[in-house]
C-alpha cells in the first residue's frame, strides 16, 4: 500500500516535504490519500488499471424471465444505487465488462448467450442471477433447459434466490470487485515470480 507520511518536523519546516512509503506487496492503491501539487505516485500501470477496472464495471443484462423483471429492475433504480460503485448499464455487449444472465437458459438460446459473451471484449466477467440461472430452477426437468448457464459460459458469481433480493444483487457486484483485485495480486506474483 503507498502512504503519505508526515513526520513532527513539518510544521516546523514548511519546505520538508511529506515523504512516500510502499508498504507491502499487493496491488492497493490510495490515489484519494494524496493530496497537494508536488504530490508523486510511483505504481505499475497495471495495478491502476485493474484499480480502475474493478470500479468501474459496466453491466449488460440477459434478462429473460422474473429475476429480470422483479430483481434487476428494482435494483437499478435509486434506493440501491449501484453508481455509487461504478456499476452502469451498457446495452452492447462490445461496451460491457460483465454479462448478467438472469433467467432460464434453454439450448436454442444458449447460442444467443454465447455469441453475446463473445463480442464482450476482455476481460470480461459473468453474473448468473437467480435459481433458473444457476441451475435451471424449477424448470430443470424439462429437456430443452440448460442446467445452469455455467454450461455455456464460464460464470464468476453466482446469487441465489428466485428471484434475488436487490441487496443480493449489490453484494454480487462487491464480491466481483474482490474477485478482480485477487486476481490482480496473483498475476503480479506471477510476474515477479517470472521476474526474479
Amino acid at each position: 500500500m503507498v502512504r503519505l507520511l508526515r513526520d513532527g518536523h513539518l510544521h516546523h519546516d514548511p519546505a520538508r516535504r511529506p515523504r512516500v512509503r510502499v508498504e507491502g506487496r499487493g496491488a492497493q492503491v490510495a490515489i484519494d490519500r494524496f493530496t497537494g501539487e508536488n504530490s508523486i505516485l510511483f505504481i505499475r500501470s497495471e495495478q491502476l488499471f485493474d484499480w480502475a477496472r474493478r470500479r468501474s464495471l459496466w453491466y449488460m443484462a440477459f434478462g429473460i424471465a422474473c429475476c429480470a423483471i422483479e430483481g434487476l429492475m428494482h435494483a437499478s433504480g435509486p434506493r440501491f444505487d449501484f453508481d455509487r460503485h461504478g456499476v452502469f448499464f451498457r446495452a452492447s455487449p462490445r461496451q460491457s465488462d460483465v454479462m448478467i444472465v438472469a433467467g432460464t437458459v434453454n439450448h436454442k438460446m444458449a447460442e444467443t448467450v454465447k455469441r453475446l459473451y463473445d463480442q464482450m471484449p476482455e476481460p470480461k466477467w459473468v453474473i448468473a442471477m437467480g435459481a433458473c440461472a444457476s441451475t435451471g430452477g424449477p424448470f430443470r426437468e424439462y429437456p430443452n433447459v440448460v442446467m445452469g448457464v455455467d454450461k455455456v459460459v464460464p460464470v464468476d458469481v453466482y446469487i441465489p434466490g428466485c428471484p434475488p433480493r436487490p441487496e443480493s444483487v449489490q453484494y454480487a457486484f462487491l464480491r466481483l470487485m474482490d474477485k478482480i483485485a485477487e486476481n490482480t495480486e496473483e498475476r503480479l506474483a506471477a510476474r515477479r515470480d517470472s521476474d526474479s
